[in-house]
């Protein structure tokens, strides 16, 4: 990583939740407070209804909506200038209020763009927008079979881009070659599993597991780690719902930290700390989060939950570090929590964006309202917060 001699780490965010799959962005200075006429860069319209985060490689901004009834990839200049937008076909709406055909995010690793749509369409693209292949999964593979829109977004290995589709009867992990889009290997992932317990909204973590390349993969009750070379199970971890509770979909998806994987799970009420490859370390029955992701600060994972409220939990332990209870509003939390310069960013359905302060005691410091609901979750990258909107995407930095 190289530091600018700024006030902030130059860095991209290349996939949903950052460099470190862990929600966390590099040190750097982040506004708290912002308005139409404070430390608002730029604005822009977007073409359609789409929930996906944006990413950056480069300064440059990808995201996914449709576009006259189409699936599309979307780019924007540092400035807020669209530099071309790619349609793939035609889109599939979603179903739920807060969701669409775009929820997947965009994923890159510089050399070209992965995007996954409700449609099934899977695209590359290169990184002026041309598309390079495309193909579609549920013509390919079957329906979806979910209760609600796709969720999950495509990860990279050093060689394919790895969607995972969780599913009622026939879920699987499947890995396509980045440069041609070939097939290299298709993994069934079926567990037998109490209802909804298998329709899976998360998205795998790409991680190194015996000294090779793996992917980590949270869904249908089960934490499996799969090789990346053939998709083949190194290990598993099932005991998460043995009470055979109904209707508890995977949506938050896991984080790791110091070799520590903390899932939540539930429909908000459990969180779980495993070791990496290995046992359960702590089982708390009395916090976690239903649609938020944690993210990382420090040695503490930050859940939000659905009582308006953000626990502290210690990765090591699970004992509450802290808690911070948010002003009551209306709506739910489906984005994930952002961490920048110390600071947590999130965003409530209604538009309602809180900051909390980390250091010393932890507090929330500033609300703002983006005026218009938002699912997306905060994007920080070299001083400046994206956030996606239902109808637009903002730029926020101090000017």
């Amino acid at each position: 990583m190289t530091f600018a001699a700024t006030s902030f780490a130059a860095e991209n965010w290349p996939r949903w939740r950052g460099p470190r799959d862990n929600g966390a962005a590099a040190p750097g200075s982040y506004p708290s407070v912002w308005s139409d006429t404070t430390n608002l860069l730029w604005k822009v319209a977007l073409p359609g209804k789409g929930s996906s985060t944006p990413i950056v490689w480069e300064r440059r901004i990808y995201l996914t909506a449709p576009l006259d009834g189409n699936d599309a990839v979307l780019a924007f200049d540092w400035n807020g200038k669209s530099l071309w937008q790619t349609k793939l076909g035609p889109e599939r709406p979603g179903k739920h209020k807060a969701g669409s055909g775009c929820n997947p995010s965009v994923a890159t690793d510089g050399n070209g763009l992965f995007a996954y749509f409700k449609s099934g369409t899977l695209a590359a693209l290169g990184m002026d927008g041309k598309l390079r292949w495309k193909t579609n999964l549920i013509a390919e593979y079957g329906p979806d079979k979910l209760f609600w829109d796709t969720g999950s977004s495509p990860v990279l290995t050093e060689r394919d881009v790895v969607v995972p589709m969780m599913r009622a009867g026939d879920s699987y992990l499947a890995a396509f070659d980045k440069a041609t889009g070939k097939l290299h290997w298709k993994t069934a992932r079926d567990y037998k599993v109490a209802f909804e317990a298998d329709h899976g909204y998360t998205t795998p973590i790409v991680t190194q597991f015996q000294g090779a390349e793996a992917l980590l993969v949270w869904g249908a009750e089960h934490l499996t780690i799969h090789a990346a070379a053939d998709g083949e199970v190194l290990w598993s971890r099932d005991d998460f719902n043995p009470e055979k509770k109904a209707n508890w979909p995977p949506v938050a998806s896991p984080v790791i930290a110091n070799d520590i994987v903390v899932v939540p799970y539930g429909r908000g009420m459990r969180c779980h700390g495993i070791k990496l490859g290995g046992q359960r370390l702590w089982l708390r029955e009395d916090t976690g989060s239903f649609s938020p992701s944690p993210a990382v600060w420090k040695d503490c994972a930050c859940v939000v939950n659905d009582k308006s409220r953000v626990d502290g939990l210690d990765i090591a332990t699970g004992k509450t570090l802290w808690s911070v209870a948010l002003p009551k509003g209306p709506g739910i939390f489906f984005s994930s929590p952002t961490l920048a310069d110390d600071k947590l960013y999130v965003a409530r359905e209604n538009g309602s964006i809180y900051v909390l302060r980390l250091t010393d005691a932890p507090a929330v410091i500033a609300q703002n309202d983006l005026g218009e609901r938002v699912s997306a979750s905060p994007v920080p990258v070299e001083g400046r917060l994206l956030l996606r909107g239902e109808k637009h995407l903002y730029c926020i930095g101090e000017r």
